[in-house]
């Protein structure tokens, strides 16, 4: 480790998810360490610890999982690589998707079974309590309440603190808050897809962390020819990078989580918590892509 990358990902600020959980906002996806299709062990295991030992080194403090990340792969990476834990490591599991085989996902919210996972995370993640626990998706053949009401159960008993959701509208999430203190919410988003704009602006309103998945469009932003090439040039970083400075510059709530299998790719990612965005360049980007 060199002293010019230690804690680099610090420069991206703080967020307290819940009010009372500091993380890094530049945070970690741990989906790529799995097989193609998200399904199977990493094609290299060894490289995929050193990842997340890498992420720590550069101050990332928030990482993302879930059960269905193999499946269970990614869990078990976590708790390889990072058992015991240091006390400013979160992690942040999800259920509510079941698996069938490469790139097959499919929702299942029944209370019995989202208790069972969260069983299992916390056995697999060698924890006594998930920090954040997310609905993956909303199961539509099951009353929200009755899915949302289970996480709340596991919270009054200890065995999780924060409740987040996964892919939801605004009106979704007020019905969860309804049910349960609501922490975070997971959708997709990025420089060039912000259907989640609305979602973004609530969270950010109600002090939700917003963590956005598909944070570079998995590499169409990061292309040397793609959209943000030319401006990165003049910014004197890559494509990446400037597309993850604009997610940090866009909203105090936001909680990028890049992921990538490759030591050296990670230290590139992390690099853009240094970026500082211009108001005029984050307009000019704003506008450019879209």
């Amino acid at each position: 480790m060199t002293t010019s990358t230690e804690n680099l990902a610090a420069a991206s600020g703080i967020f307290e998810i819940g009010g009372d959980l500091p993380v890094v906002r530049l945070g970690y996806g741990t989906m790529q360490l799995t097989g193609d299709g998200v399904w199977g062990p990493p094609e290299d295991p060894d490289e995929a610890v050193r990842v997340l030992r890498r992420a720590v080194e550069l101050g990332v403090t928030f990482f993302d999982t879930a059960d269905s990340y193999g499946p269970v792969v990614a869990e078990e990476l976590l708790a390889e690589a990072l058992h015991p834990y240091t006390d400013d490591v979160v992690i942040a599991t999800k259920a509510g998707l079941t698996r069938q085989g490469p790139g097959i996902w499919t929702p299942l919210g029944n209370p019995a079974y989202l208790r069972q996972q969260a069983e299992l995370s916390l056995r697999r993640l060698k924890v006594e309590r998930i920090d954040l626990f997310q609905l993956h998706r909303i199961d539509s053949a099951i009353p929200l309440e009755d899915q949302v009401g289970e996480l709340a159960r596991l919270r009054d008993e200890g065995k999780v603190r924060h409740i987040g959701l996964s892919e939801v509208s605004v009106e979704e999430l007020r019905a969860a808050q309804a049910v349960a203190p609501i922490a975070t919410v997971q959708n997709l988003y990025n420089l060039a897809d912000r259907r989640s704009e609305a979602l973004l602006d609530y969270a950010e309103e109600q002090g939700i962390g917003f963590i956005p998945w598909f944070p570079l469009a998995t590499g169409a932003l990061s292309q040397a020819d793609g959209p943000l090439a030319a401006a990165a040039k003049e910014h004197g970083a890559t494509p990446s990078q400037l597309a993850l400075a604009w997610l940090l510059r866009r909203s105090p709530v936001m909680l990028p989580i890049p992921g990538t299998s490759k030591v050296d790719h990670l230290d590139s990612n992390t690099a853009a918590a240094a970026i500082e965005l211009t108001d005029a360049e984050f307009e000019a980007l704003s506008a450019f892509v879209g």
